[in-house]
């Protein structure tokens, strides 16, 4: 009986324990499935987190190259690879001397480095961007503890302010192109990153990536633009030393082949440094003035109208008029800019005096709807398609109210508003046959001219620039614009600038001045101007000298040969 109650008490025990071990095993079992089931993705990406890291391989933005005379390229933009310099602030064993070690090698920020020291167990703080290629191999030379280099590429601009308003820059925050070529053609310049996962140690530090198919990034493609270094150099300092001279608030050059639309110079004062735009605290200085400011621009617009008036027969170069110095309309009077009246007068003597008058004769003599038409035809109120960002369109919409007052003053360039953009290609028509062309920076191989359309004959064409030659010869500055054996067709302007934000004008003033060479086959056309300059009154008087200096460095850097 006790044997038998005996073994009654084991089985009880063996079940109990069995039980128990079923239990803890069924127990086990859940946290099993817990753990690598439900579980199973929070732990994986936690094992990946210390044993891997998420990196981007930046793909190469291209380079922006410009090309001299000789067909040698110089890199006007391009981008530089180095490293970023950072701290693992969990491996630093003090940082006591660490600045003195790192600063021997690149210069850093005191101030940076002591807020990046202080925040313990920070994987990650970064010192220094844009630390070289050759620093970076010192610093790893020095093999510190919580020292890390990380690649980096960055865009430099080796000629600093050198043709700052075509290039534009690359901003440090997303990387993207902002004003210029490099936001106009940002896509074609970014190129595509890649994101790969990369190994690393225990340490937190990059061991190597892991190989990936497609982790190759696209790089971007390279550019090559129409300008000439050494002609933008040029002008760059002749448009400094304008603007200087005469104290004015802004100044700019442009020079384009009249024929084929292509840009081979363009400057404007003030500009700016692309390395460094992040220090130019007035945003304004970033736009191109040339394509995205309008001016009333003055007599430069008078070629335009009478080679309008010519184009239609409405008058020939012989035709003349009684100038009594001033035309009214109705309560207006419209005077000439010196007060005179100078008596009979053909038309080339109305462009070699400018006269108000004879434009307003001539303006008439269209008509004013045809003139109208005219000012639109050649580009004046459209966008041109250039390849800069922002283009703006001119102004025309005076001439829309049919007062002829509006369309008198419009023939002389007063009261109608275009960028110096416009008013160049418009100008070239005159000297290129009669086609308005397409200007362009984009140095393809084998592009062709793009004619937007036909504005003048080519006999009008050939009648306008002898006009305009002769206001060099015969009057322009007391000759100062002629230079033996070539024939230059050119005219200034002299306009009052309208009051900000209030009607009527003011009492400064824009010059421009505009000139074609060789005048009956022209390569260069040049485009200069002069926003509110102080103690000279007329264009002929302040840009005269600068365009004949411009004019004869073109003849002697590209060999031109007389055509007289």
């Amino acid at each position: 009986m006790w044997l038998q109650k005996k073994n009654s008490i084991s089985t009880n025990r063996l079940n109990i324990l069995v039980s128990a071990v079923l239990f803890i095993g069924v127990l086990i079992g859940v946290r099993l499935f817990f753990l690598q089931i439900v579980m199973n993705d929070y732990y994986e990406n936690k094992a990946k987190g210390q044993q891997s890291m998420s990196l981007t391989l930046e793909a190469r933005r291209g380079n922006i190259y410009l090309k001299n005379k000789n067909g040698e390229e110089v890199a006007a933009a391009s981008t530089e690879q180095g490293y970023t310099l950072y701290l693992n602030n969990k491996f630093i064993a003090g940082s006591e001397g660490l600045f003195e070690k790192l600063n021997a090698v690149t210069p850093i920020d005191k101030e940076v480095f002591s807020k990046a020291v202080s925040r313990a167990n920070d994987p990650y703080e970064i010192l220094k961007r844009h630390v070289s290629a050759e620093e970076g191999g010192k610093i790893d030379a020095l093999a510190i503890p919580g020292v890390g280099l990380e690649d980096a590429s960055w865009r430099v601009y080796p000629a600093g302010n050198l043709l700052s308003h075509v290039l534009g820059f690359v901003g440090s925050s997303d990387g993207s192109g902002q004003y210029g070529i490099e936001k106009y053609y940002n896509d074609t310049l970014d190129g595509e990153n890649k994101s790969v996962v990369a190994d690393k140690d225990a340490k937190g530090f990059l061991i190597a990536i892991t190989n990936q198919f497609g982790s190759t990034p696209s790089h971007g493609e390279d550019i090559r633009l129409t300008i000439d270094p050494d002609l933008q150099k040029f002008i760059e300092a002749e448009i400094e030393a304008v603007k200087i001279k005469w104290s004015a608030d802004s100044a700019g050059i442009v020079i384009v082949e009249p024929k084929t639309g292509k840009i081979l110079a363009m400057a404007a004062v003030p500009s700016f440094d692309p390395n460094n735009y992040q220090n130019e605290k007035d945003l304004k200085v970033f736009l191109n003035p040339f394509t995205q400011k309008i001016f009333e621009m003055g007599s430069v617009f008078k070629p335009l109208t009478m080679a309008a008036a010519l184009n239609e027969g409405a008058l020939t170069e012989n035709t003349t008029y009684i100038d009594t110095g001033e035309v009214k309309i109705g309560a207006a009077t419209i005077k000439n800019f010196d007060g005179k009246s100078h008596g009979r007068q053909n038309m080339t003597q109305v462009l070699e005096e400018s006269l108000n008058t004879g434009a307003v004769f001539a303006m008439r003599k269209l008509g004013e709807q045809k003139f109208k038409t005219y000012l639109h035809n050649y580009g004046l109120g459209e966008k041109l398609g250039i390849d800069l960002p922002g283009e703006l369109k001119g102004d025309l919409s005076n001439l829309d109210t049919g007062r002829e007052l509006e369309f008198a003053t419009a023939s002389f360039g007063q009261g109608v508003a275009v960028t110096p953009i416009e008013l160049a290609m418009a100008l070239s028509s005159l000297g290129n046959g009669g086609n308005l062309i397409r200007p362009y920076l984009r140095n393809d191989p084998g592009r062709e001219p793009v004619v937007i359309r036909r504005v003048l004959s080519p006999e009008t064409s050939t009648v306008i620039s002898k006009m305009l030659v002769d206001v060099v010869d015969m009057k322009l500055a007391g000759g100062e614009a002629k230079i033996d054996g070539y024939s230059i067709a050119a005219k200034t302007g002299t306009a009052q600038m309208p009051n900000i934000g209030a009607k009527g004008y003011s009492g400064e003033y824009l010059h421009t001045f505009f000139g074609y060479f060789p005048a009956y086959d022209p390569q260069y056309l040049i485009l200069l101007f002069l926003e509110r300059p102080q103690g000279v009154k007329y264009a002929s008087q302040s840009l005269t000298a600068p365009f004949s200096k411009i004019t004869q460095f073109i003849i002697n850097y590209y060999t031109l040969p007389p055509d007289r």
